[in-house]
């Protein structure tokens, strides 16, 4: 059973409220021995919540991904195409779910009815508030409604890529599948499977 842990914030102040914020903090918390720690300082990334979801197809054992430029990734490894599953962050006023049905809609242009939780995570919790909910739809199920392909005012360009589940897990070996939703979404799905 998960203890709650006591803290007490003893200042916050919030920078560059445009699109993300930055949280600068200093707190104390309930140590182990049910002592408060030391005060200590940590500036936090806000951008609120995402929902991702995962589109796989039971009957063809495959999933449907997208492939997308990003630009942090390029930074990193001059290339920035990464292969992910439909994802967005959740804005306000909105739910998850009703995120996740809009995003498939607009990103790979398919409409599915149920979609069942496969997990939550946090991203980086050490720097970032942010959670992402996952759930899974059955591609078999879906119905195509549009070209999908991303918004052009989001400058997005989306090309969908379908895979076999067992290759997608190779890519994933390969360094091919970088993307930590991406990753856990298809590891989650391949334990589950495992344990039925």
């Amino acid at each position: 059973r998960r203890r709650r842990v006591e803290t007490m914030a003893i200042h916050e102040d919030y920078n560059f409220r445009n699109v993300f914020k930055l949280l600068r903090a200093r707190f104390q918390h309930e140590r182990f021995d049910g002592a408060m720690s030391a005060e200590v300082e940590r500036v936090i990334f806000e951008r609120g919540n995402a929902v991702g979801v995962l589109l796989y197809d039971a009957a063809d054992d495959c999933v449907l991904l997208i492939k997308q430029f990003r630009y942090p990734a390029y930074l990193r490894d001059q290339s920035g195409w990464l292969v992910e599953i439909v994802a967005g962050v959740i804005d306000k006023g909105r739910d998850g779910l009703t995120v996740a049905h809009s995003e498939l809609v607009e990103e790979i242009g398919y409409q599915v009815s149920d979609l069942t939780p496969l997990c939550r995570f946090y991203v980086s919790p050490g720097a970032t508030t942010e959670q992402i909910d996952v759930y899974l739809g059955s591609l078999h199920a879906a119905e195509r409604v549009s070209a999908g392909g991303g918004l052009a005012v989001e400058h997005e360009d989306i090309q969908l890529v379908r895979v076999p589940f067992s290759e997608a897990l190779r890519m994933i070996a390969r360094g091919e599948i970088c993307d930590a939703k991406t990753m856990i979404a298809l590891q989650q799905l391949a334990l589950q499977r495992a344990m039925k």
